[in-house]
């Protein structure tokens, strides 16, 4: 039953994010178009060639008239206060893992996690699982810095915080 649960939670997640980076080809302009007395809209070179929105052109449009979308994160450090906060929280709870993990499977217990199964079978092994953990946790957060989408950069830690916590409270109760 334990195995089946646990299954079931890493299912959930994998489908969370699958379901997450689905939006990802939904996501809004981070930034309005400026409009006013700086801004003229470009004549197409030929108004025959093809029939379209006029384009902005933007001239001396002040850096003040950018401002985020409601509802969007402003431009941010990757390595601010709260995403350090998030990775240290991840790296801390992955260390946690794995030294109950580490402590059932030297008094008999068995890995439930098939993934992880593969690198249950030495010290270092299972070390280095739980340290790959993280690095992808930090680098998938990097990745969708990078490409503008900060709910989901934090989403991640987040759920990976939510399934390491669960993994650490079911091994403290079945040991």
């Amino acid at each position: 039953m334990a195995k089946l649960s646990r299954i079931s939670g890493i299912c959930v997640c994998a489908a969370f994010l699958l379901a997450a980076s689905a939006s990802l080809t939904a996501q809004q302009p981070g930034f309005e178009i400026p409009h006013g007395p700086g801004v003229r809209v470009a004549a197409l070179a030929n108004d025959d060639a093809m029939p379209s929105a006029p384009v902005p052109i933007v001239e001396q449009a002040p850096a003040a008239d950018l401002k985020p979308l409601p509802g969007e994160f402003a431009t941010h450090r990757f390595w601010d206060r709260q995403n350090t906060l998030l990775f240290a929280a991840v790296g801390g709870l992955a260390a946690a893992d794995f030294c109950v993990t580490h402590a059932n499977l030297a008094s008999g217990g068995q890995e439930l996690n098939p993934v992880a199964g593969f690198f249950s079978r030495s010290t270092p092994m299972l070390a280095a699982n739980f340290a790959l953990e993280t690095g992808g946790v930090i680098g998938v957060s990097y990745l969708f810095h990078k490409t503008g989408h900060h709910r989901l950069e934090r989403i991640v830690s987040l759920v990976n915080i939510g399934g390491s916590a669960a993994a650490v409270a079911f091994d403290y109760t079945h040991r």
